[in-house]
């Protein structure tokens, strides 16, 4: 009997080379396949807390985009005689609003952009990331299904139910897709810059607080849009969308013009997003120190 039994390397070397080579590359390819799943982030589809996320930036974009559509077109009905400054106001006080609401619950997305710019930089997964675009893209289309429904149809006309155009209809000529992509890119590295350097620097969030950090990322958008309504000057140009799924659910619902560049509004903010990553790994990672700090360092005094 002692004769029968094989010993674990016997067992080995009377196994096929090509059978311990495929156990092999099947354990590399399985160690492959394992490192994949945890780079993109899979586990987070079992993960409720990320669908209850999802489900808030579902609802906080239908939520945003009819309530500030529908103040931006109040405002160019208004009758002021230059309507387009309280479009500015408007955007910021429902932007800031919304943030601060949001951005405990789900991060305060809200937008592709603002999502393409979280996944770059680490913070949340490609998973989450893809998830959270698809919700923002449903609630776009749920928001101004609302407005479709409620809105006067010749001012849904008059207006391409809020929609992102950059071509005008009938005298209205508007402006061409590379000034539109040009401002679609510019616009969106300044909201980048100037809200997202503070939103992500968790020492500076932690001193502004709350508030003052989503007052400064409404700022941003503000002062983006004010510069893209009044740069061009060109009637039949609806404006920077910084928010591509903004841009995409009149364009779904309504169609026509609203198709002429859509993907400006996609191609502009992924090339923001792609440029301020790259910007942001060569941006100092602790504030300036004034001369007499440097001279201790210099001196070795600062050192411990």
């Amino acid at each position: 009997m002692e004769g029968l039994v094989m010993t674990p390397n016997e067992a080995d070397e009377k196994l096929p080379k090509s059978a311990g080579r495929s156990c092999e590359s099947l354990g590399v390819e399985n160690s492959l396949r394992l490192k994949f799943l945890t780079a993109i982030g899979a586990h987070e589809y079992f993960s409720p807390e990320m669908w209850r996320a999802a489900f808030t930036e579902l609802v906080a974009t239908a939520s945003l985009l009819f309530t500030l559509t529908s103040s931006i077109i109040s405002c160019l009905e208004s009758g002021e005689v230059d309507p387009k400054l309280l479009v500015p106001i408007a955007v910021f006080i429902i932007a800031f609003l919304f943030l601060l609401v949001t951005v405990p619950l789900s991060g305060g997305h809200m937008s592709p952009v603002f999502t393409f710019i979280a996944a770059f930089k680490g913070v949340i997964t490609f998973v989450r990331a893809s998830t959270y675009i698809l919700a923002q893209c449903i609630g776009s289309i749920l928001g101004f299904l609302i407005i479709k429904t409620v809105m006067d149809q010749n001012a849904a006309q008059k207006y391409s139910l809020g929609g992102c155009t950059i071509k005008g209809s009938g005298s209205t000529s508007g402006v061409g897709t590379q000034t539109a992509l040009m401002v679609e890119f510019a616009c969106t590295f300044v909201v980048l810059f100037v809200g997202v350097t503070v939103a992500f620097d968790k020492r500076r969030c932690k001193e502004l607080g709350l508030a003052m950090v989503c007052a400064v990322v409404a700022g941003a958008m503000a002062l983006a849009v004010f510069v893209s309504i009044t740069v061009t000057g060109r009637v039949g140009y609806a404006g920077v969308g910084l928010n591509p799924a903004r841009c995409l659910g009149p364009a779904l619902l309504l169609g026509g013009r609203l198709w002429d560049g859509h993907w400006v509004f996609w191609v502009g903010p992924i090339l923001a997003c792609s440029v301020y990553y790259c910007v942001s790994l060569n941006l100092p990672n602790e504030g300036l120190k004034s001369v007499e700090e440097e001279c201790d360092i210099l001196k070795g005094e600062g050192i411990v």
